[in-house]
């Protein structure tokens, strides 16, 4: 009885050891429990109070897990590792205490208890020091964000160490980039302001002077290597801007070139001497042999997806390989630039012998797939809806993999991609596409065309910026004549008219009105019907720009020659071009653009013709035509520009296109104020100028089919019908535009809304048709454009 009477005293004690804690620390625990929990195993571990984040995101943190030995330390180091993941995702306040509870059998469970608090972000980024660049534009350079009221959607605002980190080295280049060589940051203070309740932080920078190269010197002190080949890659000339990329490049390119030559062991070193009064550097470049050190393994680490070939072949060098840290710093950014990994980090330690060195490549993978369910509108295809599937890294290959499918209110189609960036273990990359589309033209023509086919691509790397792709083409478009009550398009050959027609003597019918209420033009009449084409062409590419999504500077020029005849109905040869040149103006964060392009196509033989009527004219089928409107200048609508056929007063929706395009666009893009960037949008303002001529396709078409031309419009027997004969109104007359556009960055993609107002214009002429002139031919307007909705 008196033992019983002291098993229940001890009872409640026993319980309060165990559950023993303090907030945020868990109490050390009693010799006695300490004692008595070797042995003891974890049933479980619980979360309470985590109503921002699932357990399942806190729990490979830990330590302790279930099934595991139970460890007092390991609990208060768990509940300092719980803190330490809400103070990265910006709950700095987050406070968490823990408590055991015991059980039967030598268990125990592990409570850990959260109060997540308030969000803790940065409340403002300053900085002391900047008098050459603006306080707004470093922040641009930044990931981190500062807090705003979009912060419920957004995480770059949370304080992270090594983020800030990261963003300082991107200031330092951009400096560096631009000339000031002394840079430096010389503090960054972080202070944690409680009342509220964010972080404040402060970076003192010292920018220097703004330094211009002086004398560029060269030396070479490797016997045997012509110091000529060496000299052409220097990307650093008398009177440039001080650019620390140009001379990273610069090293880059010719070590390359001596290893190419015969000379692995290769080391080029950069000098540099400042002359503070005339604000040059004088750089020079030494060419001289480096230890022989071998690579004598690569180990690689971190990757549990991607891989061991698909990180090894972006390095230029292997396993035995003579080490040169050029290439291998080379590898890393590549490694970098994949976006198949959150870090990468390479480091080299000692092999077993002197001349032996080991390379360790350190990585994280992160997520590369992407669905996105998308919608808009556009003010070519109306509404539209798309959803697509991506993946950058299938099965861990570094293959990319894409399907989308479209549905629109006036276009719908899918498409497939595949591309492999290592073509049979080379760096070419080999891919294909699979299309198929339908879009409706009528809104700016009298026709609708269905496209499928396919592309086969080969991509070969010439130099770092610079690229070529041959492709192969092979696809059938089918272009149709809609001939209903509200799309009457037709019906001068296959009349659908609601009332009766006119009787002619004969008894024959007569549709007199049939050519003025919407009919195609006979070039279109030609061209309906099936066309398959067979192309092959090449895309020659040089890009320098420095960021694809948001550039600043750089310079993106490809030229695109194909051919087409190697079977199929279409045989023309042409060439299309642009060059795009991005670069900061003097106004803080203002970029200009500037852009040139143009094109050319002529037929290189008789173009066949599915409808099998007899028609004349030139030898270009009208699909294969350009048609151009707001991609050349903004302010015209699709197809607004170019050559019409005036045989009809419908001309506005008669566009022929045409052979010969060129134009040129000026675009400044600038923040908007008082909008946070996170948000994602700019402003800009622009002026475009081009124009499209040369119409170069059938003249003339048999429509009725009784072997003669009527280009009167009025048929043997002395009926009304459609002039038989395309009357072309071709004038190469330059089209000028002005406005403004508000870009978005959403997060379903890229959003553009323009407006724009036309300058200069072909205003058409006039035609009498039998009851006065009518002004026809002219270029059709439209101010507004919006188009995006995609991510893709």
């Amino acid at each position: 009885m008196k033992k019983t009477r002291q098993k229940a005293l001890m009872a409640p004690l026993a319980g309060l050891l165990i559950a023993a804690a303090v907030p945020g620390v868990v109490e050390t625990m009693s010799p006695a429990f300490a004692q008595a929990s070797r042995g003891v195993e974890i049933n479980r571990v619980v979360i309470e109070g985590n109503r921002k984040f699932k357990k399942e995101s806190i729990l490979p943190e830990l330590t302790s897990q279930a099934r595991r030995p139970f460890d007092e330390r390991a609990v208060q180091g768990d509940v300092q590792r719980i803190r330490d993941f809400y103070r990265r995702i910006g709950r700095g306040n987050a406070t968490v205490s823990s408590r055991v509870v015991k059980l039967p059998n030598g268990r125990v469970d592990v409570v850990f208890t959260v109060d997540e608090g308030d969000k803790t972000g940065i409340l403002s980024i300053n900085f002391v020091g900047n008098n050459n660049v603006s306080s707004t534009r470093l922040r641009n350079l930044m990931q981190s964000g500062e807090m705003n009221w979009l912060s419920f959607l957004k995480t770059n605002d949370v304080y992270d160490a090594d983020r800030l980190a990261a963003d300082q080295e991107l200031i330092r280049r951009y400096y560096l980039k631009n000339g000031f060589a002394d840079f430096q940051v010389t503090n960054t203070d972080v202070r944690f302001d409680a009342e509220q309740g964010g972080y404040i932080i402060t970076i003192t920078v010292n920018e220097g002077n703004q330094y211009r190269v002086g004398q560029v010197g060269f030396d070479s002190r490797v016997p045997g290597l012509d110091a000529s080949l060496l000299q052409g890659e220097i990307q650093t000339d008398p009177g440039d801007v001080y650019n620390a990329d140009a001379v990273e490049k610069t090293l880059t390119k010719m070590t390359t070139e001596a290893v190419r030559r015969g000379f692995p062991f290769v080391s080029v070193r950069p000098t540099g001497a400042r002359d503070p009064a005339s604000q040059t550097v004088n750089l020079g470049y030494v060419v001289e042999d480096g230890p022989r050190v071998y690579v004598e393994r690569i180990v690689i680490r971190g990757n549990t997806r991607t891989r061991d070939y698909v990180i090894r072949r972006e390095l230029d060098l292997g396993e035995g390989d003579p080490l040169n840290k050029v290439l291998l710093d080379r590898g890393e950014r590549r490694l970098n630039n994949l976006g198949y990994f959150k870090k990468v980090r390479v480091t080299t330690e000692p092999g077993s012998s002197a001349d032996r060195v080991v390379v360790n490549i350190d990585v994280e993978d992160q997520a590369t797939g992407a669905f996105s369910i998308a919608g808009g509108y556009s003010t070519s295809d109306g509404i539209i809806g798309e959803v697509s599937v991506s993946e950058s890294n299938f099965l861990g290959r570094g293959q990319f993999v894409r399907l989308a499918g479209q549905l629109g209110q006036r276009a719908h189609g899918v498409d497939f991609s595949f591309t492999e960036p290592y073509f049979l273990g080379y760096r070419m990359a080999a891919g294909f596409d699979v299309f198929a589309k339908y879009t409706d033209q009528t809104q700016y023509a009298r026709y609708e065309n269905e496209t499928i086919g396919g592309q086969l691509r080969l991509g070969l790397p010439l130099t770092e910026e610079a690229g070529v792709t041959f492709r192969y083409s092979l696809y059938e478009s089918k272009l149709k004549i809609p001939n209903t009550f509200k799309q009457p398009y037709n019906d001068c050959t296959v009349p659908v008219y609601p009332f009766a027609p006119y009787i002619n003597p004969d008894g024959s019918p007569s549709y007199p009105l049939c050519a003025y209420n919407g009919e195609a033009s006979i070039a279109v009449k030609q061209s309906q019907g099936r066309t398959l084409t067979s192309l092959v062409g090449v895309t020659l590419a040089y890009n320098t720009v420095d960021n694809l999504r948001d550039p600043h500077s750089g310079i993106y020029a490809e030229v695109k020659p194909d051919v087409a005849g190697l079977g199929g109905d279409s045989k023309f040869v042409r060439v299309s071009g642009e060059i795009r040149a991005y670069r900061e103006l003097f106004v803080d964060d203002v970029v200009g653009l500037f852009k040139l392009q143009g094109g050319h196509i002529e037929p290189t033989g008789k173009n066949n013709s599915s409808n099998g009527l007899m028609s004349t004219g030139g030898d270009l089928r009208l699909v294969d035509q350009y048609f151009m409107g707001p991609t050349l200048v903004r302010g015209f609508a699709p197809s607004g520009i170019g050559p019409r056929d005036i045989s009809t007063v419908d001309s506005a929706q008669n566009a022929l296109g045409g052979t010969t395009y060129y134009g040129a666009s000026l675009e400044a893009q600038f923040p908007l104020p008082l909008v946070p960037k996170d948000l994602g949008l700019k402003g800009a303002v622009f002026a475009d100028a081009g124009t499209l001529f040369g119409y170069k396709g059938p003249r003339a078409m048999d429509v009725n089919g009784d072997g003669w031309f009527n280009c009167t419009g009025v048929n043997k027997n002395g009926y009304a019908t459609q002039p038989e004969c395309v009357r072309v109104h071709d004038k190469n007359v330059i089209r000028s535009s002005i406005g403004a556009s508000i870009l978005w960055n959403s997060p379903l993609g890229p959003i553009r809304f323009d407006y724009a107002y036309a300058l200069s214009k072909d205003n058409g002429t006039f035609v009498d048709y039998g009851y006065g002139p009518v002004r026809v031919g002219k270029d059709q307007t439209q101010a507004f454009r919006f188009s995006g909705g995609t991510r893709f």
